[in-house]
């Protein structure tokens, strides 16, 4: 009786073990070899659109440094850090076609985590969102989308308007 129960599960395990272990899809890059996020599709006038590809990051360390007004290090990944593992700045880049179809979620989950939300005029749609000790932004244009994330900085938490002002200008800072 036992012998029987173990006799299904092995078979399961074997059948699905080959499955697992080859992985995903190899041929996931473009043709020249890079690892790309291209959007091609048809724009409204039902002409094709070009291929648009994930920006680069857009900042540098000093240009984030000029934009939050404290030292900021390169942590790879545009990810910014203070050098004290405490405040953070992170730009995720993605086409404006990933970025069109996330936007509505995310902005469904920064009614859920931030104090306020607000729709801002950049690109083809934005928003931002600040609570005391952090602050989301993200935009979608034609050469983009953008998420912007700023957390735990200290003087930006404790400035009239808060983490506000400082999206702001991150925002027109970005190369839209």
């Amino acid at each position: 009786m036992t012998v029987r129960r173990l006799i299904a599960p092995l078979w399961c395990s074997l059948l699905l073990l080959p499955l697992v272990a080859c992985g995903p899809d190899d041929n996931t890059g473009s043709a020249a070899g890079g690892d790309t996020d291209a959007d091609v599709g048809i724009d409204a006038d039902g002409g094709d659109v070009s291929a648009v590809e994930r920006p680069a990051c857009p900042f540098t360390a000093a240009q984030v440094s000029d934009l939050v007004d404290q030292s900021m290090k390169d942590e790879g990944s545009c990810l910014f850090g203070d050098g004290n593992g405490v405040a953070m700045f992170t730009i995720t880049t993605a086409s404006p076609t990933a970025g069109e179809a996330t936007y509505d979620y995310q902005r469904e989950q920064a009614t859920q985590t931030y104090r306020e939300v607000k729709d801002v005029d950049k690109g083809r749609k934005a928003y931002l969102a600040v609570k005391d000790i952090g602050g989301e932004a993200v935009v979608i244009s034609d050469k983009g989308s953008y998420t912007v994330t700023l957390s735990s900085f200290q003087a930006i938490g404790a400035s009239p308007g808060g983490y506000e002002p400082t999206l702001r200008k991150v925002l027109d800072a970005l190369p839209l």
